[in-house]
């Protein structure tokens, strides 16, 4: 293999350029000319692609976002554009694939791998939320990220003997909410992996104002829905004013830590070590702390685990 290309698709995530620098710097030392695909799978349709070298990946492993700029491409979902981005390939001598990304690129890796292109999978999300790895790149910038703010919005809170209700990003995953509620003494923990009401909430509230407590903090996965209307009902439920904050794509940016940084560099090294040694429709992953890889349809069946143990314990010492 003499050429492959790199790119990121969905959402952005802290430590994707991380992922870049490692892929372009291993496929360079291997004898390899690189391609930077930007916009994600829309590149390809489009022949947005440049060639990368050593030194255009420089000073970019501190950055957030991704260098290559990211978006979702409904056209990859259909055999046209499937068969345009073959032929980009094909013509541009492109031998092998990294796709950076969750489950949706994943398809598109797999789908083109179908079609001759060996692409790898690694997973950039920060909502860690897929299956066939125990950490995807962004989810410890993000959990930081929010744990900052949620801590800046605890001394308004007990300013004003608040409650404040904090909606964090995860898409449909609690494993945001489930991390920054713990690391921030959350009072409540609301996520769709675990059944609640809010009178469990308000009930909660009520028994740790027993113990003194007069300011609160209830944080909410995105996918639980309204958090104003939470607010509005532990208000109504507590007599204690509530007030909701989304975080929101704030969540997305920054410069990624350093767990974002190493592990993007292992994965994105990793990933390209499989394409040298001729193996596509792949994705790397990590367990048990040590980087593994799957076949992209085995990864995309699998089921993620949610910690019931560890919201146990957030619940236990939230008084």
């Amino acid at each position: 293999m003499k050429r492959i290309g790199v790119l990121t698709s969905g959402g952005d995530a802290p430590g994707m350029n991380a992922v870049i620098r490692a892929v372009t710097r291993t496929a360079i030392k291997n004898g390899m000319q690189v391609y930077g695909i930007r916009r994600g799978w829309n590149g390809l349709l489009n022949e947005d692609i440049k060639e990368l070298s050593i030194r255009s990946v420089s000073d970019i492993i501190q950055r957030g976002g991704t260098v290559l700029y990211t978006a979702r491409c409904k056209e990859f979902r259909f055999e046209e554009g499937l068969q345009r981005a073959k032929e980009t390939c094909i013509n541009l001598g492109i031998e092998g694939l990294v796709a950076i990304g969750g489950d949706g690129t994943f398809r598109g890796a797999a789908d083109l791998s179908a079609r001759g292109i060996p692409c790898v999978g690694i997973p950039g999300t920060i909502d860690n939320d897929i299956a066939m790895t125990e950490y995807t790149i962004g989810y410890d910038t993000a959990m930081n990220t929010a744990m900052e703010l949620v801590d800046k919005l605890r001394d308004t809170a007990q300013s004003h003997d608040r409650c404040s209700v904090v909606e964090v990003m995860g898409r449909n995953a609690g494993y945001i909410a489930l991390s920054t509620g713990i690391a921030c003494g959350a009072t409540y923990i609301v996520t769709k992996e675990m059944p609640f009401t809010i009178d469990d909430i308000v009930m909660r509230i009520v028994n740790t104002q027993t113990t003194g407590k007069h300011h609160f903090i209830v944080v909410v996965a995105e996918g639980m829905g309204n958090s104003q209307e939470i607010a509005k009902k532990i208000e109504q439920g507590t007599g204690i004013e509530a007030r909701a904050t989304i975080l929101g794509h704030v969540q997305r940016g920054g410069s990624p830590t350093v767990q974002d940084r190493v592990i993007g560099s292992q994965m994105g090294h990793y990933a390209v070590e499989l394409l040298v040694n001729g193996r596509g429709n792949r994705v790397v992953g990590m367990q048990k702390s040590v980087i593994v890889d799957y076949d992209i349809q085995e990864a995309l069946k699998m089921k993620k685990h949610f910690s019931e143990e560890l919201y146990r314990i957030a619940g236990e010492i939230s008084f």
